[in-house]
């Protein structure tokens, strides 16, 4: 499928081939073979310590992740983009919409027949337990943010 063939391709672009020149290595202060251990993607490489993710976040994402999990190695997890998969769904913003948790679900299930993590970008106090009882694994929750402090650096910047 073209969804295959499109996440294959990312994660090969993550994949440093091997070369001659060992430009990049030297900034991390490691030798060429230690760089290329490190400089792969995991789960495919035990030590590697790149991580290749997919954002699923429309209906036709979950119709073709069985078959981008099944078909392309190396992806070490999925995100859910619920605000976007929310709209395509046609409930902007109704996280809790029956509609938008069954779509939910199945990516969360998908995920754990591959054994990949799945995770959720809008964590917060009302839906974490929830969200760790589904079995999500990575949780991100928003920065507090203080609008006082923008205004105040604005102003200190002079605008």
């Amino acid at each position: 499928s073209s969804g295959r063939t499109a996440v294959r391709h990312a994660g090969q672009a993550a994949r440093r081939p091997p070369s001659h020149s060992n430009r990049a290595s030297r900034y991390w202060g490691l030798t060429m073979p230690d760089y290329y251990a490190k400089a792969d993607v995991w789960p495919l490489a035990p030590h590697g310590e790149l991580l290749c993710g997919l954002m699923i976040e429309s209906p036709e994402a979950i119709e073709n992740l069985d078959d981008m999990l099944a078909n392309v190695p190396g992806i070490g997890f999925c995100l859910i983009g619920e605000g976007d998969l929310s709209q395509a769904l046609g409930y902007p913003r109704q996280y809790e919409h029956p509609e938008v948790l069954d779509a939910m679900r199945r990516i969360v299930e998908t995920c754990h027949k591959h054994k990949v993590v799945v995770g959720n970008p809008h964590t917060g106090a009302k839906n974490v337990e929830r969200l760790l009882d589904e079995g999500y694994k990575f949780l991100m929750s928003a920065p507090t943010r203080s609008y006082g402090v923008v205004g105040q650096g604005r102003e200190l910047a002079g605008y």
